[in-house]
Order: structure tokens, then sequence, then C-alpha cells
């Protein structure tokens, strides 16, 4: 029985082990139930499942996943924790721990070792700091994937699901909307936590597509040109784009593939959608 995720029991474990979260891999351990419950009920996980965690902790939601599926692998980077999960999750024989950097793991391995190679799931609560890394590593690996839910920082769940011409749009919205339907599950407050990081922080579930959302010739070349956008958010696409030598384009050959799709000339890569970028990056690859 999961009896993890109340603030009482965390302080009772970090005190048994003499241990206080780290802040260099940003951890901050759940101490509200309801918000596990929410979690694993968003994730869709059920006993026909295999689910890929990433950053135990001291096991408050692996505990909740381990009586949901069939199987959990979870990827914690941090050494000290092993005997603390070892000890928490003592009574669950579907938990398998790896002592790994999840951004150095072979995702596919791990598939093909714990589900025979079958889609799984991913969920976890992530560290704030390395929260897009993780997710582009997620949706590259090449693994089967069904769906990642993940708590994150709330301003990152913010620029996960929206759309063009939000203040909060931009390259990761791109990414995620490439690969996955993105969908806001509920709003965390710094309470939920200990210790009480210094922002909100938000669930999300991204729902992976059988296939890319748009066709594009060449996906390398249309994020090169997705990131070289939002990285000088203030200038017009056919500045931005002309001054980055990899796209080698100029800039009224910018122009006149921003005319050809119907966008103004002048226009900044906030107000394109992921269709767009595409057609833009095909009409300039011709």
């Amino acid at each position: 029985m999961a009896y993890l995720g109340n603030a009482a029991r965390t302080k009772e474990v970090l005190s048994k082990y003499n241990m206080s979260a780290k802040k260099k891999f940003g951890q901050n351990f759940l101490i509200d139930s309801g918000v596990l419950d929410g979690i694993v009920e968003a994730s869709g996980v059920t006993k026909e499942d295999c689910v890929l965690e990433i950053g135990p902790g001291i096991g408050s939601l692996t505990q909740y996943l381990a009586e949901a599926s069939k199987r959990v692998v979870s990827v914690e980077i941090d050494k000290t924790l092993i005997p603390v999960l070892d000890d928490t999750l003592s009574e669950y024989d579907n938990v398998t721990i790896i002592n790994e950097d999840i951004l150095k793991v072979d995702i596919e391995s791990i598939v093909k070792e714990y589900n025979e190679g079958r889609a799984i799931k991913v969920v976890a609560n992530l560290p704030y700091y390395i929260t897009t890394p993780i997710i582009m590593k997620l949706f590259e690996s090449g693994a089967p994937i069904d769906s990642i839910t993940v708590m994150v920082q709330k301003e990152v769940a913010d620029r996960m699901v929206m759309g063009p011409g939000n203040k909060d749009y931009g390259s990761l919205s791109l990414a995620v909307g490439y690969y996955a339907k993105a969908t806001a599950v509920m709003n965390v407050p710094p309470g939920s936590f200990i210790p009480q990081p210094n922002v909100g922080s938000a669930v999300v579930h991204l729902k992976r597509y059988e296939k890319p959302a748009v066709e594009v010739g060449d996906a390398k070349y249309m994020f090169e040109i997705i990131r070289t956008a939002f990285n000088q958010r203030r200038k017009t696409l056919s500045n931005s784009l002309s001054n980055n030598p990899s796209l080698k384009v100029t800039r009224q050959q910018v122009q006149d593939a921003l005319t050809e799709i119907n966008i103004d000339e002048k226009a900044r890569g906030e107000v394109l959608s992921l269709t767009q970028f595409a057609r833009l990056s095909d009409i300039l690859q011709r």
C-alpha cells in the first residue's frame, strides 16, 4: 500500500537517512497524495503497462505507479537515493531502479529489455533545470513511447501547450507539437513539495502521435529555422534567418518564401504555426 506522498512520512524517510534535497539535481519531494493520484490518472496507466519513471526521488510517485501498472522502471541519477528506494519500494516486486543519468541512458534498450519492445508510458516529476533536454531526448530516442505525463515548472508547461501569437509560444511549443498532442492537466502549488520551490508547477500529458503532426522534407532543417526564429524573437524572420549561415538563405529568399505562404514579409516567428514553418522550410530548401 502506497504510504508516501504526505509531509509526515516524507520527513520521516529523510530523517531516517539523514538526507535533504539536493539543489544540483533539482530535487523537490511531492507531499500531496491528491497530486500523485492526479498524475497517475492523467497518465492512463493500467495493469497492462510498463512505465518509465524519471527521477523517483524517495519513491513517492513510484509507489503509486507500481500499484497501477504491470512494471515500473525508474531511472535515478543520485546514487545516495538508491538505498532509500530499496527501502521504500521493498514491498513492490514490479519495480526496477537504474542508477543512471536519463540523458545518457539508451531508452530503446530499456523498452526491449523490460517490455519486449512494446510501447511504454513515461511518467515523471522532472527536475526543472533539464526539463527540455529530457523531453527532447524522449521524443528523439527512437523508442516506442505511447505518452509522456510530466510535472514541470508552470512556465515550461505553458510553453508546451501554447499556440501561435502567444508570448509563451516558442520552439518548445513547436517541438512538442510536432511529436505529440499536449494537454494541461493541473496546476500544482509550491506547498505540495518539500522543500517548496520558488515557482509554481503543472502537470502536462503528451500523447505521442503515430507519425509527426506535419510532413516536412527535412525536419532537422525546419527545427534549425525554428530555433533561429525564437533565439531572436524581436527580429523579423527575414533578418534572423538570413543572419544564420547554416541555413544558407538570403533575406530576399526568406521574404519571397513568406509571401508564397501568405505571411507578411516583416513577420516574426511567433505568428507562424507548425504547418507554416514546415512549408517555409520546404520552400527554402528548393
